[in-house]
């Protein structure tokens, strides 16, 4: 699918609104509590134009499990016919990108992580993690990122993008598709 048409998919009566637009190497996004699925939207189209798959989740329910979130990613990644991909999250969205290698190890090529809230699910041994934080967040400290990639050096890399709030990913579009883009080093 090419086109950023609104989307839902409806496994065991649970309606889950998606995006899926663009083409080549595929990047599942989960937005932060709170935020609508458009608050990724222009990051999106500047890594679709870099020849990414994104594929937008809506919302998600910080009440509902968090494993149960986790299997509604990859629904959904079975419903557009994605084996394996990159699983990233906003926030709490970061938390579900987290459970899903966690619970589906096999669908998960690495993990991005933007402003990661606090959580208890360690990083997977073996799948890479990009982490990416504003330095002026005032609603998660940097500090939480870097614990996450102390934890992990192996594994993870932090980026920071100078100056920006907690909504960095829709404020510095930009620079933080540019850290996705070198990171993932698809172009």
């Amino acid at each position: 699918m090419t086109a950023a048409t609104l989307q839902t998919f409806e496994p065991d009566g649970r309606a889950i609104s998606y995006i899926d637009e663009g083409t080549g190497p595929a990047l599942v996004l989960i937005p932060e509590t709170g935020e609508e699925i458009g608050s990724l939207g222009t990051l999106a189209s500047i890594l679709v134009e870099e020849d990414f798959r994104v594929v937008r989740l809506a919302p998600l329910d910080p009440d509902t499990d968090v494993h149960e979130l986790a299997r509604a990613v990859v629904d959904v990644m079975d419903a557009v016919g994605l084996d394996h991909s990159w699983i990233g999250g906003h926030g709490f969205g970061g938390t579900v990108a987290r459970t899903v290698p966690a619970d589906h190890h096999d669908r998960v090529n690495g993990v991005l992580l933007l402003a990661p809230e606090p959580a208890d699910i360690p990083l997977a041994a073996d799948i890479p993690v990009l982490v990416v934080h504003g330095t002026a967040d005032e609603v998660t400290p940097l500090s939480e990122s870097e614990r996450l990639v102390a934890s992990a050096p192996a594994l993870a890399s932090l980026k920071t993008v100078e100056g920006a709030g907690h909504l960095f990913p829709a404020t510095h579009p930009g620079e933080t598709s540019w850290f996705i883009e070198d990171y993932l080093d698809w172009d």
